[in-house]
């Protein structure tokens, strides 16, 4: 339902993970008068319309802060001076996740551990602990005094954050798990094992912490990964402005060992780039007049003077930057059930718990003491931090460690996908093949045929209607204007020419429309039996000649195909090319081929594939959108068109084959990781619910479970960080 109102965009100071997210999505959605929210962990913005008729902003202020976040508004009227408070605010009082996880706040960031205010909260509750363990030898009644401040101190912001999530629906959060754990411990008289499950509760959310930056710190270098000066060339001269004032157009001059100010194409000069940064190739590429640059590569020979090609904002980092962040937005399905169990995991949690400190008490006439030891115990064991925490966790990485290796996954989902799909299906041209065709053959007048070609193939964008340019420009043939030209969808292209109306289109669309000779006919089968494309210049009388293209495999598609096959994955080729080039070119790479295809034919097969057990889609065209769009995952090569990599979950910015391996590769690595997360969390937790039961497990074991379970899946999903790649 849409809602008239207020767009108003706030920094939400603390609001740094998906589960925060998802805590304020939910408050949010018990105020009447909201609509159209949108939230980002990762910039920590919550944007929404409201209707302050039904909900003032300042109860939507009232209640983020009441969660333990400060909000300051960026856009959407006047902020109220009632942010000031913002200034003084303190991390350590946020509560975090759907659960009540506290992470780092953005003003920590770069500090040391002990700095940011979870670290002082640490250490200011270790400092306690250790005054009230070490007056246990001289005063033992200033001990347990000690301890019930330490508690008293670590319980307190625990126990408001538990209660304003339950004025929002969330009556069990962890917090509140925690809270209820530590002031039974001291109604029972254990107040040290108290204050012990406050400060190992408060070092667990500094682990998850100090994780969720790590995690994140690789995808936010990249925006420092641009200049922030140009050498703007204008009227012959050259200088210095900010890269982000560079408009669309201009010419700037780049230096050997500086970086590319902007995505541009090179004008004038040769030279070998370092795209690492960017893409995550190693080798540097040897680039000249008319390539595609990327801002932030390394110019690492010569001076280059590059055109200008997009704005700061729409530049190639900063897409991946957003590509990341709207990813986090597409919650894989695992963690999507995860959310579900919690919801009903942790009141069963609490329920159990709370039977086991009653029933044998008011039932079977046991001893209280023993019963409600065992069920606070219970309440710190089924604390569910290890277990929310080990999708969300992976993934994460998972995605950090794609991008630094040029794979852009656009979310959990995508990422789970990729790696359950039974057949990866591939566009040929610019996707299988390098998309640079070359003319290989003219029959007929070849001056006459490139010209007139030429001319009819001027407005298009097409691999094929390039190639046919670049070789009457190669030649020095003027090429005439060209009046009423139209695309033949999947068929070619038509245009008048000198007061002729020309077609250039497959011979198949030739022979339907025009006098096709035998002798015509036998040339075009030579010719894509040696895995060329055949175009035919016609008007509606006769054949004016025929050209020949040759787009050769990309270097790396064979033994990349491959490696896909080794995985158990059927690969297929889908082409609009005719069936004799198609075949040339699959048997050459050891797949399927599908040729021949119209737009609306590749979704057809595509989904036949879904029906199977799961498609992905490689292309990089904008014929290639529907079916990037209709596949379970679409891929896009990076050096495809922006509707292309705007319609699929995941781009390949090294325009590689092998890239769609490591997708396979890293996608299972990661699913992997979160099993062995869950299992742990999980596994962990019911040994300890059955020692606890049998009487061996204590206070001080049950938080080191939950606090160690924390800490080793942590550590298991910073791993991906590490992630390299699989061996062919």
């Amino acid at each position: 339902m849409r809602v008239h109102g207020t767009q108003l965009t706030y920094f939400v100071d603390g609001m740094d993970c998906a589960s925060c997210v998802a805590k304020v999505e939910k408050m949010v959605g018990t105020l009447p008068g909201t609509g159209e929210v949108k939230t980002s962990f990762s910039k920590q913005t919550l944007a929404l319309t409201l209707d302050e008729a039904q909900t003032p902003r300042s109860t939507l202020e009232n209640n983020l802060r009441s969660l333990g976040y400060a909000p300051s508004l960026v856009s959407g009227g006047v902020a109220p001076a009632a942010h000031a408070d913002h200034e003084g605010h303190d991390h350590a009082e946020h509560g975090h996740d759907a659960h009540g996880h506290s992470h780092d706040n953005p003003a920590d960031r770069g500090k040391p551990w002990y700095q940011t205010g979870q670290g002082k909260l640490v250490v200011s509750s270790g400092i306690l602990l250790a005054l009230a363990w070490l007056f246990s030898f001289i005063e033992p009644q200033f001990a347990r005094w000690g301890y019930i401040a330490a508690t008293i101190i670590g319980v307190w912001p625990l126990a408001k954050k538990a209660l304003a999530s339950m004025r929002f629906g969330d009556y069990f959060s962890i917090n509140l798990l925690v809270s209820l754990a530590a002031i039974g411990a001291v109604a029972i008289g254990q107040a040290a094992e108290g204050a012990v499950v406050v400060f190992f509760f408060a070092v667990g959310e500094l682990l998850e912490g100090i994780a969720a930056g790590r995690a994140r710190a690789g995808i936010q270098s990249l925006a420092a990964l641009a200049p922030k000066t140009a050498l703007l060339l204008e009227n012959g001269a050259v200088r210095e402005v900010p890269a982000d004032s560079l408009q669309v157009g201009q010419t700037v001059q780049v230096n050997p060992g500086a970086r590319v100010p902007a995505d541009g194409t090179i004008l004038t000069g040769r030279s070998s780039l370092d795209d690492s940064p960017v893409t995550g190739e190693s080798v540097p590429v040897g680039k000249g007049e008319g390539d595609n640059v990327y801002a932030g590569s390394i110019n690492t020979d010569n001076v280059l003077t590059i055109r200008v090609d997009k704005d700061a904002d729409d530049n190639t980092i900063a897409r991946i930057i957003h590509m990341v962040e709207e990813a986090e937005g597409s919650k894989a399905p695992t963690a999507r059930f995860i959310d579900r169990f919690s919801r009903y995991y942790t009141p069963g949690v609490v329920a159990v718990s709370a039977l086991t400190a009653l029933v044998p008490p008011l039932l079977l006439g046991q001893e209280w003491y023993p019963w409600l030891y065992k069920g606070i115990a219970l309440l710190l064991i089924g604390c569910p931090c290890a277990l929310v925490l080990s999708v969300p966790a992976a993934i994460t990485s998972g995605i950090s460690a794609g991008t630094r290796r040029g794979l852009l996954i656009k979310g959990g989902a995508a990422l789970e996908s990729i790696g359950t799909v039974k057949t990866i299906a591939f566009d040929k041209t610019g996707t299988l093949t390098a998309g640079k065709p070359k003319v290989t053959n003219v029959v007929g007048d070849r001056a006459t045929v490139l010209r007139l070609a030429a001319a009819v193939e001027s407005g298009s964008s097409h691999p094929l209607a390039k190639a046919i340019n670049d070789a009457a420009k190669a030649e020095n043939i003027a090429v005439p204007a060209a009046s009423e030209a139209r695309a033949l969808q999947g068929k070619g292209v038509e245009a008048r020419v000198e007061g002729r109306l020309l077609s250039v289109s497959s011979p198949k669309y030739a022979a339907e429309h025009t006098t096709f000779s035998a002798e015509a006919q036998d040339t075009i089968t030579r010719f894509e039996s040696d895995g060329k494309t055949a175009v035919v210049l016609h008007d509606a009388a006769q054949v004016i000649g025929i050209v020949a293209i040759r787009d050769e495999p990309r270097e790396d598609a064979k033994a990349a195909l491959a490696q896909i096959r080794n995985l158990g994955i059927q690969t297929v080729m889908l082409t609009g090319d005719n069936q004799r080039t198609g075949k040339a070119i699959a048997s050459g790479l050891g797949l399927d081929v599908q040729a021949e295809l119209m737009p609306e034919d590749k979704l057809k097969l595509i989904d036949q594939y879904k029906a199977n057990g799961g498609v992905a889609m490689v292309g990089d065209g904008i014929n290639d959108a529907p079916a990037l769009a209709r596949s379970d995952v679409g891929i896009a090569m990076g050096g495809g068109t922006d509707v292309a990599l705007e319609t699929a979950d995941a781009a390949l910015l090294r325009e590689k084959v092998q890239g769609v391996a490591e997708l396979v590769g890293l996608s299972r690595d990661t699913m992997a990781n979160i099993k062995q997360n869950i299992a742990f969390a999980l596994g962990l937790k019911a040994i300890f619910l059955v020692t606890t039961l049998l009487g061996y497990t204590n206070l001080w074991m049950a938080i080191l479970a939950d606090t160690g379970a924390t800490a080793i899946v942590t550590a298991n999903a910073l791993r991906l960080l590490r992630w390299k790649g699989r061996s062919a």
